[in-house]
């Protein structure tokens, strides 16, 4: 696992500039590759690779980068890994490839050689994000995996197009001016997260998973040149598993996932240096971590945090799984002061406003793992390939409900329910709550009652969903002068045909909430304290099989994940698994009322707020306010204008400052 960056620059600046500059930008990566790093230049084309090595595979100098195919042709900087580089090394051998060690780089350069960029990318197995230079032909590729599991920014700053893992390095660049996106800005306050391809600033973008990015040398002093190709898409799989769906039995679907999952694990579970995994009890950890310890030949190490509060602790779950499968397992019991110290990491972490609060758990999780191991797996991709998510079930259940009733029906109920704020609706089941049996007492009444007559609003299903899944549902009045881009959300010409309304779930999630959020939380975290983490369940040979099942295999009994959990069952008793499924989340609304209280007050009630003219302080300091009181939960809306606060806070630290005073 590794850093990359890089930047075409048109002018005629020497080797010894060009060196210097991509330097400065990859030693903002440390984190990344704490063990090696390396440059190429050329002065003629004014390109500039930087590079940073986490060492898992060749751990000797035949693994450095940037690294040079054997005619000379390519020059690649490579973030991730190809878990199939032996069976493809063998096969180049038999065309007559030479190799010096034994990296997945390397085998990279040679496929690459041998068939061309797109066909041999199409032939790795693995998470990657490279950057290829030709030398012969003056083109730059940009590549990145299928599901987006390695990250890749890139785009113009004045006119010199840069590139790299996350955007510190960009930033470093002394062309670099930082404009906030607003628009971007209000996808962000509805998600959480912002979605590709946008960043938080104007005129970079991320590359969409599964593409490659092509670009002339003669185009890089063009803003917006250059062209994106897919050469592998969610869409597609989706359309060719309804023309082509799996028609075998139960038995034959769990033997072949049992298959390609002992695979894939067996794939990840490669590396020079120490492995484990994340492990919290549930069915996606639990299931990778069995097939790991059903592959090995000593004890998988296992780490699981936990906290106090019960209703977010999945310590003890994770514990009897370790102890059934016999691995060394690691828990840490975290307190409200360790996860405290995680706030004022996550900014220069994510570099760009991220609010998935629990991005708290999972640094603290990575870090327990890093004392002890390099390379951890992870559970992700779960819910999205087999539908677990809580959330695909009350959509349904509610549509089924208020669905057959007429648009203008609906919006007027929704109107009804509004008429009454959520402070009248507090009180109103405060008033009744003491003749309802627990099992109907409602947290939070009044707001729920209004996210309800938002989704009655709803004109179809996939506006609900859309609903369901926002933080702030009309950000655009909470950002100055921001309007709201389209995305993939609410963009039906990028949405296969033939799906139900469960299938459409799970695929707008696969393209959209996996890569921006879980993903990106994911590589953050691990990076941030220099490891490498490893996801599994998104071998795209599993996705493109979980695509294949039909709905019947995923959801049986009211409940989601019935195939992966009967691979999950050969190797875990049932007894230690089923329970309610519980978020991988801290105590955000009572830690505000708390601990981090002083933290947001000093956010919201200072001077910036006003100051700064991007959000409109009076919403927010309402939902402060509200928050405050317990009447009514905000936890959620406040962390994401409290992070981009402290991410804006931070972005014009003194030594920001000073870069842009030398800019001006």
């Amino acid at each position: 696992m590794c850093g990359i960056t890089g930047f075409i620059d048109g002018s005629t600046a020497g080797v010894s500039d060009l060196r210097s500059c991509v330097e400065r930008m990859a030693d903002q990566l440390v984190h990344r590759g704490p063990d090696d790093s390396g440059t190429w230049v050329d002065t003629a084309t004014g390109i500039a690779l930087g590079f940073r090595r986490l060492a898992i595979l060749d751990l000797s100098a035949a693994g450095h980068q940037p690294m040079l195919s054997a005619s000379g042709r390519f020059v690649i900087v490579f973030n991730g890994e190809v878990y199939n580089f032996a069976s493809l090394r063998e096969e180049l051998e038999t065309k007559g490839h030479g190799f010096n060690g034994n990296s997945d780089t390397e085998v990279m350069l040679a496929a690459i050689t041998e068939w061309g960029v797109e066909s041999a990318v199409c032939r790795f197995i693995g998470m990657f994000a490279f950057a290829l230079w030709d030398r012969q032909e003056h083109l730059l590729y940009l590549v990145r995996d299928r599901l987006g599991i390695k990250p890749l920014y890139f785009g113009w700053s004045r006119r010199t197009f840069l590139f790299g893992s996350e955007l510190k390095a960009l930033r470093a660049h002394p062309d670099f001016t930082p404009e906030i996106d607003r628009d971007a800005l209000t996808l962000y306050l509805r998600h959480n997260y912002i979605p590709q391809p946008y960043s938080i600033y104007r005129g970079i973008s991320k590359l969409p998973p599964g593409c490659l990015f092509i670009l002339r040398q003669d185009e890089a002093a063009v803003p917006g040149s250059g062209r994106t190709h897919s050469y592998w898409s969610v869409k597609d799989v989706a359309e060719k598993a309804c023309q082509n769906p799996f028609l075998d039995d139960d038995q034959d679907a769990i033997e072949h996932l049992d298959a390609l999952l002992r695979d894939a694990v067996r794939m990840r579970m490669v590396a020079d240096v120490p492995l484990g995994a994340f492990l919290s009890g549930g069915v996606d950890s639990s299931t990778v971590v069995a097939l790991m310890q059903s592959q090995s030949n000593q004890p998988v190490r296992t780490f699981a945090i936990g906290f106090q509060e019960s209703g977010f602790n999945e310590a003890a779950y994770a514990k009897r799984v370790a102890a059934h499968l016999g691995t060394k397992h690691t828990e840490l019991y975290v307190t409200e002061k360790e996860a405290q110290e995680v706030i004022p990491k996550l900014p220069a972490l994510f570099d760009e406003p991220f609010a998935d609060q629990s991005q708290i758990p999972t640094y603290l999780v990575s870090a327990l793992a890093r004392q002890t191991v390099t390379v951890s797996l992870s559970g992700d991709g779960g819910d999205e390939l087999f539908c677990g998510y809580d959330r695909y079930f009350r959509a349904r259940r509610l549509w089924n409900k208020v669905g057959w009733l007429p648009p203008a029906a609906r919006r007027s109920l929704g109107r009804l329910i509004r008429m009454v704020a959520p402070q009248g609706w507090n009180r109103l089941a405060r008033g009744i709550s003491p003749l309802l049996p627990s099992l109907l007492r409602i947290q939070a009444p009044g707001n729920k009652a209004h996210g309800l007559a938002e989704c009655f609003s709803a004109g179809n299903a996939n506006e609900l969903y859309r609903t369901l899944i926002s933080q702030w549902r009309n950000p655009t009045k909470l950002v100055i002068d921001g309007t709201e881009p389209n995305a993939s959300l609410c963009d039906d010409s990028e949405w296969p045909k033939g799906l139900n309304f469960s299938q459409w779930m799970m695929f707008i999630d696969l393209v959209t909430y996996l890569p921006d959020d879980i993903l990106t939380k994911l590589d953050r975290t691990s990076m941030g304290v220099s490891l490498e983490a490893r996801v599994p369940l998104l071998d795209h040979r599993v996705v493109e099989f979980a695509a294949s099942v039909p709905l019947s295999m995923k959801i049986r009994d009211g409940r989601g994940k019935w195939l992966l959990r009967q691979v999950l069952y050969r190797y875990v008793p049932a007894k230690l698994i089923e329970r309610p499924k519980m978020g991988f989340g801290i105590p955000l609304g009572a830690w505000l009322r708390g601990p981090f209280r002083d933290w947001a007050e000093d956010l919201i009630g200072g001077q910036q707020l006003r100051q700064e003219g991007i959000l409109h302080p009076e919403l927010i300091l309402e939902a402060w306010s509200e928050h405050l009181s317990g009447r009514v939960d905000s936890s959620y809306h406040l962390w994401s204008v409290l992070l981009f606060l402290d991410w804006l806070k931070q972005s014009r630290s003194p030594l920001a400052e000073r870069q842009a005073t030398q800019l001006a």
